[in-house]
């Protein structure tokens, strides 16, 4: 039986204070005989996205594909049509690496191919054609992904400044005496004292790092990926806690380390197809900047701001690695946003932050486009998005290492609506709602079914009446790190779920941190069973209560205050999530979890390939050392800190690592450097 594919006009709001985009998405796969998609404004031309069926892999292999973009497929009936198409070629959507090549065979996501051609085609024709062939499970649309803005950031200004160091006596606080960093006073979302001049902050409402900090501060083997615009990675206070390939060369075109992806020296600009990452257009908001400051700012430098798991100045902290969707003007795609998430997975990212969804399903539609209102929902239409989510949950991370398995961070949405959006709503994934500083939701957030925590993301509308840095509300909003194009002093404020979400990823990164130090093993869905657990209730002394309402002020630039306006805080009752995320509580359990230690893993390499590894990181020893059982098959190199492993020869070999009071046994496994598929 045919069976009609549906498409949705959805828009993915960057949950950052409005950062939107649009996109339509299809149903999953069909029978083979199944229809064509249909053509709706914001499809991208002269390009689809198409699944082939397993039966026809070996074939795509056996034409090159697995090696570069070609004109045929190799399956007979797919190039009859695809001939008659100007400037045709085929591209696989996820790039071969070739150290998790197995792994994209095992999930199907070797067979999604990009075939692109002549916008002088119709793009729903040529789609028509190909879903009509049994060789094709699938036929999507690439979908325009399109920036929208309601809120831009809001920059520190010098004033602001002088206003700081003012107000904090030069940073004398003898209740706050971690870090010289001299924006920390202001980031009421980090340290809140309830010192700040207003009665709408209150003493904790953050998100608990102090005690926390006590037992770390971040570790640089922790890695959150920001798929986002573009980190600033020179920033003065981000440049040290940029993830660095150590395999790639800086602006280099070749693909020097072989995961498929050239230059990629601290991530990938996928809107760009370009291992510079980029923040210099002027339609860039600086988004991506603003959420890892938030997570990973280099903290004690007496510069700027503090971070959550930014270190301390001289124990260094988190690494970001940047995965660029959104470039200035330039049209992204979902084609973009997958190759981000399988590429965080596969380069050593452990955390997905995600300050992006769709609109929630119950959102206002008077005022929105309501789309997913359940898993099956969002599973039947987004097959692609949801095997590369799957692919990151189950792949990133180590059997050996601190983590096995990814943990995907989500925004909730800003349409006050009581669902949150997906993907961030999926039971797979953590979903962030947003607060204010005195505890209450803030009046955008979404809250109710979906929801598993809520952290501080500002409220600007709620503080309209708050000018103590200059510009009405600031004070009531996130203040973190900004592109030196956005803010000249390179910080600023944002608000939104987005900004929520960043705090949320940032703890996770601490407590990852921590169990990196106490050499600790854990699955991913037990991190997140005890971020949960860890969570804090309001405190019954908070300044607010259910029985008022929470008043605000909507506000127009030109126009001012338009009207007063408030929301029923009873609907929010047991609706945000399991608390407010609490980074010593996360810490504290983490501590006392009973949990396996970490191990050194086995080694896999290919012959005349070396692979490096860092014992410290698994082991609590020093003095390391290996021996090879056979060192016809592999050797070993002390290189620093670090061992390297070359591969001699086809075979595998027992190996020992030794160190100062103890030692464990592992494997070395050499493949050869190619294969009956080629991708090697």
């Amino acid at each position: 039986m045919k069976m009609n594919r549906i498409f949705r006009n959805i828009v993915i709001v960057a949950v950052a204070a409005g950062l939107a985009v649009s996109c339509n998405i299809s149903a999953p796969e069909t029978d083979n005989n199944q229809t064509a998609p249909e053509m709706t404004d914001d499809v991208l031309s002269g390009e689809l996205l198409v699944r082939f069926d397993a039966s026809v892999a070996d074939l795509l292999d056996q034409a090159g594909l697995t090696k570069a973009a070609s004109t045929k497929s190799g399956v007979t009936s797919v190039d009859e049509v695809l001939s008659i198409l100007e400037g045709c070629t085929l591209e696989r959507v996820f790039p071969v690496d070739r150290r998790t090549e197995e792994k994209a065979v095992q999930n199907g996501l070797n067979l999604w191919y990009v075939v692109r051609f002549s916008e002088k085609a119709s793009v729903e024709e040529v789609a028509a054609r190909l879903s009509a062939l049994g060789e094709v499970s699938r036929v999507e649309y690439n979908r325009a992904i399109r920036k929208t803005f309601s809120k831009p950031a809001i920059p520190l200004t010098r004033e602001d400044v002088a206003a700081v160091t003012k107000a904090a006596g030069g940073w004398n606080d003898p209740e706050l005496p971690y870090w010289n960093d001299p924006e920390l006073p202001y980031q009421w979302h980090l340290v809140n004292d309830g010192k700040l001049k207003s009665e709408k902050f209150a003493a904790g409402s953050d998100v608990n790092v102090l005690g926390a900090w006590e037992k770390c501060t971040g570790d640089p083997s922790i890695i959150v990926a920001v798929v986002d615009e573009g980190v600033d990675c020179f920033h003065k206070d981000l440049r040290a806690s940029m993830w660095v390939n150590e395999g790639e060369i800086w602006r280099s075109h070749e693909d020097n380390d072989g995961n498929g992806y050239a230059g990629d020296v601290h991530g990938y600009n996928f809107a760009k197809n370009s291992g510079v990452i980029s923040t210099d257009s002027k339609y860039d908001s600086g988004h991506g900047t603003h959420v890892a400051g938030v997570i990973a700012a280099q903290n004690n430098n007496g510069l700027g701001i503090s971070s959550i798991a930014g270190g301390d100045g001289v124990n260094p902290g988190v690494r970001i690695m940047s995965c660029q969707i959104f470039s200035g003007q330039y049209t992204a795609s979902v084609l973009d946003e997958v190759r981000a998430i399988k590429y965080a997975a596969d380069n050593g990212a452990v955390i997905l932050q995600c300050s992006w969804g769709y609109v929630s399903g119950a959102a206002n539609p008077y005022e929105w486009t309501p789309q997913y209102s359940t898993d099956e929902q969002w599973k039947y239409d987004c097959p692609l998005e949801v095997a590369a989510l799957d692919y990151f949950i189950h792949y990133a991370g180590s059997p050996d290492g601190v983590i096995e398995g990814g943990i995907a961070i989500f925004a909730g949405g800003n349409e006050d609506a009581p669902a949150a959006g997906y993907p961030g709503a999926y039971k797979n994934f953590v979903s962030v709602a947003a607060t204010a500083g005195d505890f209450t939701p803030a009046i955008y957030s979404n809250y109710g079914t979906g929801i598993n925590i809520s952290a501080p993301g500002g409220d600007q509308d709620y503080y309209w009446n708050y000018d103590d840095r200059g510009t009405r509300g600031a004070i009531g909003c996130v203040l973190s790190t900004l592109p030196v194009t956005v803010s000249e002093l390179g910080y600023g404020y944002m608000e939104g779920t987005s900004m929520a979400c960043p705090h949320v990823s940032g703890v996770v990164a601490l407590g990852l941190s921590y169990a990196a130090k106490l050499k600790k093993h854990f699955k991913a869905e037990e991190v997140i069973e005890m971020l949960y657990e860890s969570a804090r209730q309001r405190p019954v002394d908070a300044k607010w209560d259910y029985d008022n309402p929470k008043v605000y002020y909507k506000y127009v630039a030109d126009l001012g205050l338009t009207h007063k306006s408030s929301i029923d805080l009873n609907e929010y009752r047991g609706k945000m999530g399991a608390g407010m995320v609490n980074a010593e509580g996360l810490l504290n359990l983490i501590e006392g979890a009973k949990a396996p230690a970490m191990s050194f893993p086995n080694v896999t390499l290919a012959v005349e390939e070396s692979a490096s590894f860092i014992p410290s990181v698994y082991i609590d020893g020093s003095n390391f050392s290996v021996e090879i059982a056979n060192q016809e098959i592999a050797g070993c190199a002390k290189d620093g800190n670090k061992l390297v492993f070359k591969g001699n020869k086809v075979g595998q070999t027992e190996a020992t690592l030794k160190w100062d009071g103890g030692s464990q046994a592992f494997v070395i496994t050499v493949k050869s450097s190619s294969s009956s598929n080629g991708w090697l």
